[in-house]
């Protein structure tokens, strides 16, 4: 995924540097058994009952593996110390 500065633009989720903005925790009542459960970004999991939403339910798009700092391809760029 190739990032520009209009997709980061329509992505609340990042700013204009390309770094992602905290998380915003949001809340919701559990599709199966009611309970009121908070998340993160509109992702829930129900400790409750085992209930998930999908991943496409949440406010933006999730990172992907390249942008996560311990991707385990970033640690093989990774010169090592003499």
């Amino acid at each position: 995924m190739t990032w520009d500065k209009d997709a980061r633009a329509a992505d609340p989720a990042s700013s204009e540097d390309g770094v992602l903005a905290a998380p915003e925790i949001t809340d919701t009542e559990c599709r199966q058994c009611g309970t009121l459960i908070a998340g993160l970004n509109g992702r829930y999991a129900c400790p409750l009952c085992g209930w998930v939403n999908h991943h496409s339910e949440g406010h933006a798009d999730l990172p992907t593996a390249q942008d996560d700092l311990d991707h385990p391809a970033r640690k093989k760029s990774r010169r090592a110390r003499p």
